[in-house]
């Protein structure tokens, strides 16, 4: 199966961060070096925009089959976007269909290749139309609310005040491992009735999105 790893060059919440050093390791080639030892992956693609990050990618063992365009690349580009031209565009390249990928996100520097085969394998055994990663909430999701402009609660929810043992477990998608039937992708949806959850440790969830994230991510491998 294609593996393909989406990286573009602008990042508001943590700039350069998917080519930051992480004890002293691009954070794109965790994610890269997983694929490659993944049992069920053929091909690692890198999809991006940057040439640096580009670089850096092959250099560790990606595929850069083409550049991503910019307009899949701004802030306001939609992912599925992406995916859709990707796939498309291999397709045309190899002359074969592709049935299904999976999308690893470099922000995920804990995921190791047996998640990458888990949820694969998932896929596979029931069918799927996707296998998303997820992981355990902490906390009950009906203890969330909004705030309004002045800091007063405003319910999301039924206001629940029961402890948290005596709520239901819910679970969160960690970011970490995706893999889509293209058939459903190509209808612009994640989810169907066909779509399962693997579930990954919290050890493993961490998904990078500000600094705080990237050292607390740095510490935890540190410590591997």
């Amino acid at each position: 199966m294609i593996a393909i790893i989406p990286a573009r060059g602008g990042s508001k919440g943590l700039p350069g961060k998917n080519i930051r050093l992480m004890n002293g390791k691009p954070l794109i080639a965790y994610a890269i070096e997983e694929a490659l030892k993944a049992k069920h992956i053929d091909r690692v693609i890198i999809s991006t925009d940057d040439e640096e990050i580009a670089r850096i990618a092959v250099e560790y063992g990606a595929e850069l089959p083409f550049i991503r365009p910019a307009e899949l690349a701004s802030d306001t580009a939609m992912a599925v976007d992406n995916y859709i031209y990707t796939i498309g565009r291999l397709e045309k390249e190899s002359g074969k269909p592709i049935d299904a990928f999976v999308v690893l996100q470099p922000t995920s520097p804990l995921r190791i290749a047996e998640d990458i085969d888990g949820a694969v394998e998932l896929f596979e055994d029931k069918n799927a139309d996707s296998v998303i990663s997820y992981c355990q909430e902490a906390h009950p999701v009906t203890w969330h609310k909004f705030l309004d402009e002045e800091g007063r609660f405003v319910d999301i929810f039924d206001s629940n005040i029961k402890n948290r043992q005596d709520n239901r477990v819910s679970y969160y998608p960690n970011g970490a491992v995706y893999v889509f039937r293209t058939s459903m992708i190509r209808e612009r949806k994640y989810y169907t009735d066909k779509s399962f959850a693997y579930i990954m440790p919290r050890s493993r969830s961490i998904d990078i999105d500000y600094m705080e994230d990237f050292e607390y991510a740095e510490f935890l491998l540190s410590r591997q």
